[in-house]
Parts: structure tokens; C-alpha cells; sequence
């Protein structure tokens, strides 16, 4: 087998992950010359192109095999380092910031309990990179090498990585006092729910289409969109009566005690499975991120 150069590799994380080469050769503090010649050289020892010079540049299959390889190392030098400060607790430690340990997560998992989870692991230094995508989504993160693990719906395990069950994160129908009185008096019905706009985060989230079709026994379901990316920012539209938002009961929980927001149908939710993937492997680190967030999951989430 060959043995690849450890900083070729690294140029090759850094041009996907930066988005290109003058970028990557900022973070790696050479010239963008110097990145160009360590991924030819990388790409001559593989013997496959390892970068799809597209917009945005996006890794090979190839590429994506060795983006996954860079990462399990960068997970096993961080695993060392938590060894070492144990052994040698005033010896230099942390791992560079260059060397990053990426996962995706969903924007409304990070707006509510995954932030609480990964707050010891932070402070002890660790370069998290938390990627966030919709929940359908962020196992593509992980299949494409990316990120060594993923907050996601999806139940299948990828081939080398291992699932573990979180809980399920209900969903509410919720409105500004004011947009309820003056739009849905009644509340929301199969009747008038055509008659609003709902918030979506992207095209690619049809969590209000899926609330509305199950909380009235629908098929097919076609909505007016606004679309507000983010947690919080879909909070902030729904409070200024915006549109109807589907959210976390968590994030909303208070804003209805208050009586500042109206649970549009009471006693209905859709609740959202969530899972925790990550690589299969024998890692004090992987361990300790899937323990934190499966405690603070159990803590927050329907079990």
C-alpha cells in the first residue's frame, strides 16, 4: 500500500474544505503555487484527478476516499493528544486549528440542545467545525467523507459507521397573537390553511407540507412559502407575524406560556426521529462527542 505524504493530504482537505486554492493556501500559509504542486503530486501518486475543478470544487470519488482517510487521521492524532495532556498534563497540547474535527448537525438541533452537549468538548480545546444542513441531509456529509459524524433522520447506517437512536424533536404549528386573531381565528384547519404563508428554512425543507398533510390526513400538500434560514431567524419572522412558522415545541415553549405566540393546532405535533452516525471506530473522541449528545438528547427529546 502507498504511504501518502501527510501535508499533501492535508492540501487536499484544505482546498474542499476552503473552497479553493487561493483559500487553502492562506489557511496552510504557503503559496497557492506550492498547493497546486502538492495535489499534482498527490494525484500522480494516486493516479486519478482528485479535485473536480467546478463551482464550487467539489472532490472525486478518488477524493473522497483520501478527504475520508485525512479526516480518520486528524481523528487519531486528537485522540493521542487527549492522551498525552492525561500523561503530561503541562506538555503543549491541542490540535492545530487547521486540523479541524467536522460534523453536521441540523440548524434546529444547534438552535436547541447540541449546543449544551458539545460545550466540554470546546472547552477543552478541540477545533469543532459544526456543519449544519437539513436534517434529510446531513448524512450526505458523512458519506462523502466530510465530516466524521452526523446528526440526521435517516435510520440506515452507512457501511463503516455505527447509528445510535437520539429521540424525537416534536414540531409545532405557531403564529404571532396578532397573525392568529387576524389570519387563522379558528385556528389552523384543512379548510384555511391555504389562505397563509408557512416559513421553510431552503426549497429542499418541507417540514410545514409534512406537518400540515399529517395533522389533517392530506396526500398532497401545497403551501406559500417564505423562506428564512435559521432557527432563530424563523422565531424572530413568526414573532414580527411574518407567516406561520413549524418549529421545535422547544424553541417555542415559552413564547407560548406568555401567550406572545398561539399554538395554531393544539394537541397535534409531528414528531422528528433524529439518529446520531459516525465513523466505526475505536476513538476516545468519537466516543466522547456520541456520549455527550446522546445524554443531552435524552435530556431534551421524546424518547
Amino acid at each position: 500500500m502507498s504511504t501518502y505524504d501527510p501535508a499533501a493530504l492535508e492540501c487536499l482537505a484544505a482546498i474542499v474544505e476552503e473552497g479553493g486554492f487561493e483559500r487553502a493556501a492562506q489557511r496552510l500559509n504557503v503559496t497557492q503555487s506550492a498547493v497546486s504542486q502538492r495535489l499534482r503530486a498527490l494525484e500522480a501518486q494516486v493516479g486519478s484527478v482528485l479535485i473536480v475543478r467546478s463551482r464550487p470544487l467539489r472532490p472525486t470519488s478518488a477524493g473522497q476516499l483520501l478527504l475520508k482517510h485525512t479526516k480518520q487521521m486528524r481523528l487519531l492524532r486528537a485522540d493521542l493528544e487527549r492522551d498525552l495532556q492525561e500523561l503530561a498534563p503541562s506538555a503543549p497540547g491541542g490540535t492545530r486549528e487547521d486540523e479541524r474535527i467536522s460534523i453536521a448537525i441540523n440548524a434546529d438541533s444547534i438552535a436547541t440542545w447540541a449546543m449544551g452537549a458539545l460545550h466540554d468538548l470546546v472547552r477543552e480545546r478541540l477545533p469543532l467545525e459544526i456543519i449544519v444542513d437539513d436534517q434529510d441531509f446531513t448524512q450526505e456529509w458523512l458519506r462523502s467523507g466530510q465530516v466524521l459524524g452526523c446528526v440526521t433522520t435517516l435510520k440506515q447506517a452507512l457501511r463503516g459507521c455505527k447509528m445510535v437512536s437520539l429521540g424525537a424533536m416534536p414540531y409545532v404549528a405557531v403564529a404571532s397573537a396578532s397573525f392568529a386573531r387576524q389570519n387563522l381565528p379558528q385556528g389552523l384547519t384543512p379548510h384555511n390553511f391555504r389562505d397563509v404563508s408557512f416559513l421553510s428554512f431552503n426549497r429542499k425543507d418541507d417540514m410545514a407540507s409534512e406537518f400540515v398533510a399529517r395533522a389533517f390526513g392530506l396526500k398532497r400538500v401545497a403551501l406559500n412559502h417564505l423562506f428564512v434560514p435559521g432557527s432563530e431567524a424563523q422565531m424572530r419572522a413568526v414573532a414580527a407575524g411574518w407567516a406561520v412558522g413549524v418549529v421545535p415545541e422547544l424553541l417555542a415553549r415559552s413564547a407560548i406560556a406568555e401567550g406572545s405566540m398561539v399554538d395554531l393546532a393544539p394537541g397535534r405535533s409531528l414528531p422528528i426521529q433524529l439518529y446520531w452516525h459516525c465513523w466505526n471506530l475505536e476513538s476516545e473522541l468519537l466516543d466522547a462527542l456520541t456520549a455527550a449528545l446522546t445524554s443531552a438528547a435524552a435530556e431534551a427529546l421524546v424518547s
